[in-house]
């Protein structure tokens, strides 16, 4: 897919819907960048833009970050600390497997939500949902 359609078929609306009920069944957090720069490595950049958005500062460190970069049809998904002691290297290889796959394969919003429905599992399963913890990070998707 080119970038440029990848863009015109991302739904914001429907990601972020998405996104609000998967982290309603969980104190996890979970969002979506993409940047319209040419990246080298996306694991590299989104671990610089993890940090920059303060994602390292849950409660629980459980915030996950799906990056994505049109140009150069990359992404990486990056975990905090408390996410990736739960869930292991094999989680993270098998979602970016699937996603992968379904980046090819799908419309691009229709791919980034099973991502977010995938990681909202894996994170309710881990970190239920506690009234008393409120969301800690705004629901949007984020550009550069």
């Amino acid at each position: 897919m080119k970038p440029g359609d990848f863009l015109q078929q991302l739904d914001d609306a429907r990601l972020v819907a998405a996104i609000a009920k998967a982290e309603h069944a969980t104190s996890g957090e979970i969002r979506v960048f993409i940047s319209h720069r040419r990246r080298k490595d996306a694991l590299v950049a989104a671990q610089i833009r993890f940090d920059k958005l303060g994602m390292r500062n849950t409660k629980h460190r459980n915030a996950v970050l799906i990056y994505i970069v049109p140009r150069t049809r990359s992404f990486a998904i990056v975990g905090d600390a408390g996410v990736h002691e739960k869930c292991g290297e094999s989680f993270w290889t098998e979602t970016s497997g699937e996603l992968g796959e379904n980046l090819r394969g799908l419309p691009s919003t229709e791919a980034l939500v099973r991502a977010v429905q995938k990681i909202g599992g894996l994170l309710a399963q881990h970190f239920p949902a506690d009234p008393d913890h409120p969301n800690e990070l705004p629901k949007e998707i984020l550009r550069d």
